[in-house]
């Protein structure tokens, strides 16, 4: 996970258009937020106004407000709420625009490297698109290619995003969200090296075998820093499984639940993005991961401390619970702060301790499911000054969200307990660590 620069994130010609892009859009943000605050306007006023302005700005900085969004106690939840709306997705490239792109990428010979490739995007997103293509053995391909200049949009825009969450703390001062936009800097820097996520795949391919779940065969030969080239994998989506039987929308939780902790708590890694969009499902019952921008690689301590925490909250031991706060990276850890963490704990940990068939809301709206615990997080945490969130507690965090709504979606009824049980019923830290060092060196990320 090297932090070595990149040529194109200093452009000084795309950055300096970047700024004065993005700069205009955040100012009209600021402008938003003061003047509906000087006019009386209620949070959820400055909110809607807030995220109308940077919706304006599209590209990465919508993409991290996103991302931030997600993220627990970062931003005032009125201002969570307006950010998960946005849509981080940017027009297409044009036909003329995506063949000086992949001349770029593979050489002036590059369309005879392919049976066929369609100009036309099959997605688009913030940072890049996916084009369909044919090799020359016949099999479907999916290929990636970055947008031109994204490093350097991603280094304006987390500038941008730190003046943004500079209002929401001298607005309300419960959270100091230094160490958690240092770790999205850093992941979002990992996600625009497409070399990195080439080599994710083949771990997480390595990781899953025996599961089943299918990740695409990446095609090294037909990839560069900032074109990925794969298999294309067929499949429905998510949200088309919620009409199915309880039995098979249980079986797709069931199998969505090992796919992201096998990995965890086997080697320490995860999928950052548990985004309802990075899975779909054959017709056969198999489950496709197909992104991995966002891959976390944890220290083998920190997954202990995710074991211990769970141990702790089954057995009542508040020193357990306190020493997992502190293996995690929380400082300053008074009886006051433990047992308001705890309270976030208990919320995520519910079903993991809870040994019985249930859902994951267990009776609650999901419209309201977990609202209660940040409320209540919100107002302790006001009276205990700002809490400085560890970096490597981020993502965990949003991950074990992200795949909670997805259950939500389901509306799965399992024993999640059981399930964790099993996935940890041989854990050791040393173990543990041995095979991720000897995983990430397979795949080349060690």
């Amino acid at each position: 996970m090297s932090d070595e620069r990149d040529p194109e994130r200093d452009r000084l010609s795309a950055r300096i258009g970047r700024v004065a892009s993005v700069g205009a859009h955040m100012g009209g943000a600021a402008a938003a937020f003061a003047a509906t605050r000087l006019s009386g306007g209620d949070e959820a006023q400055i909110a809607r106004a807030v995220k109308e302005a940077l919706g304006r700005s599209k590209g990465p900085l919508m993409k991290v407000a996103q991302l931030v969004s997600t993220l627990p106690d970062v931003l005032p939840e009125s201002y969570a709420q307006e950010f998960r709306k946005l849509q981080a997705h940017a027009p297409p490239m044009g036909r003329p625009f995506v063949e000086r792109r992949m001349r770029a990428e593979l050489g002036a010979d590059w369309k005879g490297k392919f049976q066929s490739f369609d100009l036309d995007a099959a997605h688009a997103a913030s940072l890049g698109q996916v084009h369909r293509a044919v090799a020359h053995d016949g099999r479907a391909l999916a290929c990636k290619l970055q947008y031109p200049d994204m490093a350097s949009a991603v280094e304006t825009d987390i500038g941008q995003l730190r003046t943004l969450l500079g209002l929401f703390q001298r607005m309300d001062n419960t959270i100091d969200s230094s160490e958690a936009i240092e770790e999205v800097t850093a992941r979002l820097r990992e996600e625009l090296d497409y070399a990195r996520e080439l080599k994710a795949m083949k771990l997480f391919a390595a990781m899953l075998a025996g599961k089943a779940a299918r990740t695409p065969d990446p095609i090294e030969e037909l990839s560069t820093k900032r074109l990925l080239t794969m298999t294309w994998l067929d499949g429905k989506g998510l949200l088309a499984q919620v009409d199915g039987s309880q039995e098979m929308r249980n079986r797709i939780a069931a199998l969505l639940f090992e796919v992201w902790w096998t990995p965890m708590t086997r080697f320490g890694v995860i999928h950052g993005d548990p985004h309802l969009g990075n899975y779909s499902f054959t017709d056969e019952g198999a489950l496709n991961l197909i992104d991995f921008g966002c891959v976390r690689i944890f220290p083998a301590s920190f997954v202990e401390g995710v074991v211990l925490l769970q141990r702790s909250l089954k057995n009542d031991d508040p020193d357990g619970v306190a020493h997992a706060f502190e293996i995690w990276g929380f400082k300053n850890l008074s009886n006051e702060l433990i047992e308001t963490l705890t309270i976030w704990a208990r919320f995520i940990y519910a079903p993991l301790i809870d040994d019985r068939v249930r859902s994951i809301a267990d009776g609650v709206k999901p419209s309201e499911y977990g609202r209660r615990e940040v409320g209540q997080v919100r107002k302790r945490l006001k009276t205990l000054g700002p809490v400085l969130v560890p970096r490597e507690f981020v993502f965990m965090d949003r991950a074990a969200l992200g795949l909670g709504a997805a259950f939500l979606h389901l509306n799965a009824q399992l024993n999640f307990a059981r399930l964790f049980e099993d996935s940890i019923a041989d854990f050791s830290t040393a173990a543990l660590a041995a095979r991720q060092q000897d995983a990430l060196g397979a795949a080349g990320l060690a």
